[in-house]
C-alpha cells in the first residue's frame, strides 16, 4: 500500500552527506527498530496527538519507526530520509502493516518542503545525527505551519546509548568542522535553545526505554557490531588495528556490563519533547 520511493541523488553531492548516507546503510537498521526500539515511535506519536487526516512529515525517518504509527491513525505521512536504503525498508515494512504513505529521500538540513507545509514534523532518534543543529532544527520549524506540532525523541547524553556515544568518541575520526554531538538533543537546555522563541507549548520528560532487548553485555555488542550503522563504521576505521579493535571491544564490553541489572541491559534514557509553533 506504500508508495515508491522518491530518490533525490543530488542530496548526496556533498560529500559529508554521502559519508552519512554510507554509515547508515551499512547493517540492518530496520533489525534495530524493530527489534531494540518498537515502542520509541508509537511514544511519539501518541505524545504528538497524532489525527487522522494531519499532514505528518517524518524526518531522518530510518525504517519508519514513527512515520509508520502515524500513518496507522490516518495520517498523511511523508517518511523522508538521507538513505534509499532505509526508505526501501521502511516502505517494505509498511507494505507489511497494511498501511499507505510516501517514502522521499531528503536531507534533514535541507528538506525538500515548502514553508508551512505539515501540521506535525517530527523525529526518532533520527534528526540528531545531522551534524548541524541549529540548520536541522530551523528546518523542522520552516516546514511546521503556524500553529502546528514539533515532536522530538532523542538519546540523552547520559543515558546507554548517548555513553556508548562517547565510548567510540576516541576510537574514530574526528567530526568536521561545526559538526555537534548527536546526543546533545537529549539535552532539554540544546533543543530549546535551538528553537528558541519561535515555539511554545513546550513540554519534555526523560524517559527509559522499557522493552530491555538485551540480557547482556555480550549480546548488546554482537548485535551493535552487526546492525548498527555508527558502531559499525567505528570498527571499520579499525579495520588494520586489531589491538585497537581489542581496546574497542573492551570499552564497549565494559559499558554494557556496568548498565546490567536484573538479566537486562539497561539504562536506555531518551528525552521526548513536544512544542507549538508559534
Amino acid at each position: 500500500m506504500s508508495t515508491t520511493v522518491v530518490t533525490r541523488p543530488e542530496v548526496l553531492a556533498d560529500p559529508l552527506k554521502a559519508k552519512h548516507e554510507a554509515v547508515w546503510a551499512s547493517g540492518d537498521y530496520a533489525s534495530v527498530a524493530r527489534e531494540v526500539i518498537p515502542s520509541l515511535g508509537p511514544a511519539l506519536v501518541e505524545a504528538l496527538g497524532v489525527e487522522p487526516g494531519e499532514r505528518v512529515l517524518d524526518v531522518a525517518a530510518g525504517s519508519g519507526n514513527a512515520a509508520i504509527p502515524a500513518a496507522r491513525r490516518g495520517a498523511d505521512v511523508v517518511a523522508s530520509d538521507l538513505v534509499p536504503r532505509l526508505l526501501e525498508q521502511g516502505q517494505a515494512e509498511a507494505t507489511r502493516a497494511g498501511v499507505a504513505l510516501r517514502w522521499e529521500q531528503g536531507d534533514a538540513e535541507a528538506l525538500p518542503y515548502a514553508d508551512a507545509s505539515f501540521d506535525v514534523a517530527m523525529s526518532c532518534v533520527g534528526v540528531m545525527f545531522a551534524p548541524h543543529h541549529q540548520v536541522a532544527a530551523d528546518e523542522l520549524v520552516r516546514v511546521t505551519r503556524p500553529g502546528g506540532r514539533i515532536g522530538l525523541l532523542s538519546w540523552t547524553p547520559t543515558g546507554f546509548i548517548g555513553q556508548m556515544f562517547a565510548t567510540m568518541r576516541p576510537f574514530v575520526p574526528a567530526p568536521p568542522a561545526g559538526a555537534q554531538p548527536p546526543p546533545l538533543w537529549g539535552d532539554p537546555d540544546h533543543v530549546l535553545a535551538l528553537l528558541g522563541d519561535r515555539v511554545t507549548d513546550v513540554a519534555w520528560e526523560r524517559r527509559q526505554l522499557a522493552d530491555h532487548h538485551f540480557t547482556d553485555a555480550e549480546g548488546f555488542l554482537e548485535f551493535f557490531k552487526a546492525s548498527y550503522g555508527p558502531t559499525i563504521a567505528a570498527y571499520a576505521h579499525l579495520a588494520d588495528d586489531p589491538g585497537r579493535t581489542a581496546e574497542l571491544d573492551h570499552a564497549l564490553l565494559e559499558l554494557g556490563r556496568r548498565h546490567e541489572r536484573d538479566g537486562h541491559v539497561t539504562g536506555w534514557e531518551y528525552l521526548l519533547l513536544t512544542a507549538r509553533r508559534g
